[in-house]
C-alpha cells in the first residue's frame, strides 16, 4: 500500500470510530507501530487528525463525524425553519432525491404526503418517513453504513447512474471559503458527487453553522449548487455565493 493511500485509510479509519490507537491502526493496515507513529505526526502536522495517548482522535477541522443520533438532535429548530422553507420548492409531478442527513430528514417531515410527487433517497430512515400516507418512494439500495445510516456502495452508486431527478435537496457537514462542499467519508462523497450530477436543480440545506469549515472529501463546489436555505444571514460569507451565481434565502424560523 503506498503511503498516501494509507493515510487516507487512517484518517477515515480515526473518523468513522471516533478515535483509533497506533495498535488498532498497525494491526488493521498491516503496517508497523513506528509507521503509523510517523504518519500520525505527518497527519497532525496537516491538521487532518489530533495525536492523542498511544493514538488519534478526529479533529473539527476536517469535519468529525458525529453520529445521526449526535447529529438529530442538534440544532433542531433551525433545520425545522430550513425544512418549513425548503418545501416550497417541491412541483407537483417532479422527481425529488432527499440526501441522507439529518436536516433533510426534517425536509422529508416537512414534505407533502399526498402522493403529488415521487421521492427518492439513499437513507431507509428518510424513506420511511417520505412513504408515510399516499406518497411513492424509491431506495437507492447499497451498504448502510453505521454511523450516519446512509446507503453507499456499488449497488448505490448503479442506481444513480440510471436515474434523473428534477430537484435535490443536499446536505453537506462543511462549506470551506474556497466554495467547496465536503464530507468526512469517501463513500457518502461519491453519493453526493452523484446525486448533483443527475439533478436538474440544487438545494443545499444547512445551518451557518457549517460555514468556514472543512471536511476530508470534497463532493461538489458552490457553482454547483441553485438554492441555498439556511437558518440566518450571512452577511460575511454573501461574496462567496454571490460569485457562484447561487440564491441564498434565510429561513424565517
Amino acid at each position: 500500500m503506498l503511503p498516501a493511500e494509507r493515510k487516507r485509510q487512517i484518517v477515515e479509519r480515526v473518523t468513522e470510530e471516533g478515535g483509533q490507537s497506533v495498535d488498532e491502526l498497525a494491526t488493521s493496515l498491516d503496517v508497523s507501530k513506528a509507521t503509523i507513529r510517523r504518519d500520525l505526526r505527518d497527519l497532525e502536522d496537516r491538521g487532518l487528525v489530533e495525536r492523542s495517548h498511544g493514538g488519534a482522535v478526529p479533529v473539527m477541522s476536517v469535519g468529525g463525524e458525529q453520529t445521526y443520533d449526535q447529529k438529530e438532535v442538534q440544532n433542531l429548530d433551525a433545520k425545522r425553519a430550513i425544512a418549513a422553507r425548503a418545501v416550497e420548492e417541491i412541483v407537483k409531478g417532479s422527481v425529488v432525491f432527499f440526501d441522507s442527513g439529518t436536516t433533510t430528514m426534517e425536509v422529508a417531515r416537512a414534505a407533502p404526503k399526498d402522493g403529488s410527487f415521487l421521492a427518492v433517497t439513499n437513507s431507509p430512515r428518510l424513506a420511511v418517513e417520505l412513504g408515510k400516507e399516499e406518497n411513492e418512494v424509491k431506495l437507492t439500495g447499497g451498504t448502510l453504513r453505521r454511523r450516519t445510516r446512509a446507503l453507499v456502495g456499488p449497488t448505490a452508486e448503479s442506481f444513480m447512474g440510471r436515474m434523473n431527478f428534477d430537484l435535490l435537496f443536499l446536505g453537506t457537514n462543511a462549506v470551506h471559503e474556497d466554495g467547496s462542499l465536503t464530507t468526512p467519508n469517501e463513500d457518502e462523497a461519491r453519493m453526493k458527487e452523484l446525486m448533483v450530477q443527475r439533478s436538474k436543480r440544487v438545494v443545499l440545506v444547512s445551518d451557518a453553522s457549517k460555514l468556514s469549515r472543512q471536511s476530508f472529501v470534497q463532493f461538489a463546489h458552490l457553482d454547483d449548487v441553485d438554492l441555498f436555505i439556511t437558518d440566518r444571514p450571512i452577511p460575511d460569507h454573501r461574496e462567496r455565493f454571490d460569485a457562484a451565481d447561487v440564491r441564498v434565502v434565510v429561513a424565517d424560523g
